[in-house]
């Protein structure tokens, strides 16, 4: 049986550590995938559990070195400041000794051998403070997963056993400092999953037995009838039954402006009722709620790995490795060269502690997490993040119409009688038609459908009892009323059954270059009238086109519709390809035909009857208004149905990924420019040897400076 857990895994400290577990897990049997992030500190693992337990797997971590840890980023950031605030106060002395230096002021006379005694007593300390670095990078080097920890032991425990004090404690302290503030910016970029979290309320008021109640919010049950007052957050997601408000929704959909609700309308769980109170029934709660299947969708995202990540971590996995054997040929070479121990060993130890892969393992999850977390605060759920790298590839975008491009709330507006008879020499009327139509479609959830029966409803029209109803997707419906067949649809429809449109054909063409869906009625083979439904566009379906095609992009529509239909609605939005009487099972193949053409397709639909096409596209963009199939369906889901989020989620895809390019370019330059210098190659140039002390400090900028650089992207409009 497949299973999927999310642990928190403690003792990591580089991206070496990240991609150590991650290698030792993907061996392990039973384990179809294994994905571990530095920056949440989490490990994402999809195993059979025929073959393998989490309890096994646990253990598997723990012979790692590692440990499956309960303490959140908060805890460990505290932790962490304590450990840098106590390495500084003990390290007084060398930075006192290093600001004489600094300033040229005169250095206090002071006993040399009583001071070594008291520098190595501060450096012990020091040691003391940190031993958690020295302890884990010990532990990883028996293991033979050598880690960052492992290359900062190597470096200032050869420091330590050779006298440099001052080298061990400034080592110490900087790198303190590096994983303190670290610790700090990963926080920060974790923080839309924590407001997100926050969002959720506590309590809710149940009416029961015609009494308030105020429960806590894991007791509300599916079904319960609860009162929302003015100013109270809705504690889950349901549907009004009583009363009528404005509902703040922004901190969901990101829409800044209140929504009408009244009863029949649905609210959704963690928003803020603004104005009048209302009661609803519950019809989500707990997991289930949007909110909850939001956090999941940005979790998973935020877990997720782009595949411009892989290099970093091919390179992060042999690289403690790679440089522990440059520190040691190095150091060799140049006590070969200079016969100077002392000389030697401030190489090694340089390129032991300039070495960063923490900066590598950084760039790509931290930058994910940043871009996905704007997203959501706009309404944008970004599920992976392989779907931010396609985004900015896409050279097409293809629009499904019907409740994408339109409204999908179609209205009747016009009905045409053919001149045949209803029977006995009686004529038909449009009351006839309409009445033949709505009891025909009222089996039926198309929402054409919908448009012909709210327009008997409006009229008052008794419909008839139907019988061997049937629904032909795409094409129309057929049933029986009383003695006589039924048929409501396409000319595709009437053509399969052999019915002549030639009495209609004139009427229809006209009302389709208008851009409206026509309907032929047929009565035993006999077509006895028309149905004209035009659907209105939506607001900002035009705008959305028009940058779309600012950015370089070829914009189609796809629909079930005729092609007068498309090409009218096309010529008013300005699209630049119409793919015309498509049906549903047919519109993943079209998908497939412009992938033939070499397009890069973002398929746009309603994540309802659009799931193979959005599956089928190299990207599937779902609106869907938070339904629970568009939470399912398409790599970004538009919680608002305004189409000016495409561009936004692409706009946004694009900025993250060049987020990513810059902290992996700053990552392996730092990396390829540090490491030489360390090593010497400037030395017999300049004269100019690079201390482990500054080593040591710019190790802990390069990272600090990669999640900063994500961090900035909280300035993008």
């Amino acid at each position: 049986m497949e299973n999927k857990i999310v642990l928190k895994i403690g003792g990591m400290n580089c991206a070496s550590c990240a991609s150590v577990i991650e290698y030792g897990l993907k061996k392990e049997k039973g384990i179809n995938s294994a994905n571990v992030n530095l920056a949440t500190e989490k490990a994402y693992i999809d195993f059979d559990s025929g073959k393998i337990t989490e309890k096994d797997i646990r253990k598997m971590i723990n012979g790692l070195g590692y440990s499956v840890a309960d303490t959140d980023n908060g805890n460990e950031a505290k932790k962490l400041k304590i450990r840098f605030i106590l390495s500084l106060v003990f390290g007084f002395d060398f930075i006192l000794m290093m600001v004489f230096t600094v300033f040229h002021l005169p250095l206090p006379k002071l006993p040399v051998v009583p001071h070594m005694i008291f520098q190595a007593v501060a450096a012990g300390l020091i040691i003391f403070v940190c031993f958690d670095i020295w302890k884990s990078g010990f532990k990883k080097l028996v293991k033979l997963v050598p880690n960052m920890d492992s290359l900062v032991f190597i470096g200032t425990a050869a420091a330590f056993l050779n006298g440099y004090f001052e080298s061990v404690a400034f080592i110490l302290i900087f790198i303190s400092l590096g994983k303190y503030l670290e610790a700090m910016t990963k926080g920060k970029t974790s923080s839309a999953i924590k407001s997100l979290i926050g969002l959720q309320p506590k309590i809710a008021t149940i009416i029961r037995n015609g009494q308030e109640i105020e429960v806590s919010i894991s007791e509300v049950a599916v079904g319960d009838i609860i009162l929302v007052k003015p100013g109270q957050k809705i504690p889950v997601d349901g549907i009004i039954v009583d009363g009528y408000s404005g509902v703040d929704e922004q901190a969901i959909t990101g829409e800044s402006m209140p929504v009408e609700k009244k009863i029949g309308d649905n609210v959704i769980g963690s928003t803020m009722n603004k104005t009048g109170a209302f009661k609803f029934r519950a019809t989500k709660v707990g997991k289930d709620t949007m909110l909850s299947q939001i956090i999941r969708i940005v979790e998973d995202a935020m877990g997720s790995k782009a595949p411009i990540q892989l290099l970093a971590d091919k390179v992060s996995f042999y690289f403690v490795p790679v440089v522990i054997a440059i520190a040691l040929i190095a150091g060799i070479i140049w006590f070969l060269a200079m016969h100077q121990i002392t000389f030697a060993l401030t190489i090694f130890v340089a390129v032991l502690i300039i070495a960063c892969p923490c900066a590598l393992g950084l760039a790509t999850p931290t930058a994910v997490m940043m871009g996905t977390g704007l997203a959501a605060k706009s309404g944008i759920l970004i599920k992976s993040s392989k779907a931010l790298e396609i985004a900015k590839d896409v050279s097409m975008v293809v629009f499904d119409k019907t409740g994408t491009l339109t409204k999908g709330e179609p209205a009747v507006t016009e009905i045409i009688v053919v001149d045949a008879p209803r029977g006995a020499g009686e004529k038909m009327t449009e009351k006839d038609i309409l009445e033949i139509s709505a009891s025909v479609e009222k089996n039926s959830e198309h929402p054409l459908a919908e448009a012909i029966i709210n327009k008997a409803k409006r009229e008052n029209i008794e419909l008839s009892e139907v019988k061997n109803f049937n629904a032909i997707p795409g094409k129309g419906v057929e049933a029986e009323i009383g003695k006589q067949k039924i048929y409501l649809g396409t000319r595709k429809l009437m053509e399969e059954n052999k019915i002549s449109v030639n009495a209609v054909e004139n009427e229809m063409v006209a009302l389709e270059n208008q851009g409206k869906t026509v309907m032929i009625l047929s009565v035993d083979k006999n077509v006895v009238g028309i149905i004209a439904v035009a659907d209105v566009l939506k607001e900002n379906s035009k705008k959305a086109v028009e940058v779309l095609h600012k950015m370089g992009k070829q914009v189609a529509i796809i629909t079930g519709d005729n092609r007068r239909v498309g090409e009218a609605i096309a010529k008013q939005l300005g699209i630049d390809r119409v793919l015309a009487e498509v049906l549903p099972q047919g519109k993943s193949d079209e998908i497939k035909k412009l992938q033939a053409e070499g397009k890069i397709v973002a398929m746009v639909g309603d994540g309802i009857n659009d799931a193979p096409a959005l599956a089928q596209a190299d990207l599937g963009i779902a609106l869907g208004s938070g339904t629970d199939v568009a939470m399912e369906t398409g790599e970004i889901v538009l919680i608002k149905d305004d189409l000016r989020d495409v561009v936004k989620a692409m706009d946004l895809s694009s900025y993250t990924l060049n987020k990513i390019k810059q902290n992996l370019f700053w990552a392996f330059f730092y990396n390829i420019i540090g490491i030489p210098v360390a090593a010497g190659v400037l030395f017999p140039f300049t004269g100019w040897l690079l201390s482990p002390s500054i080593a040591a400090g710019a190790m802990a900028f390069s990272s600090v400076s990669v999640v900063l650089n994500s961090l900035s992207m909280k300035r993008h409009k």
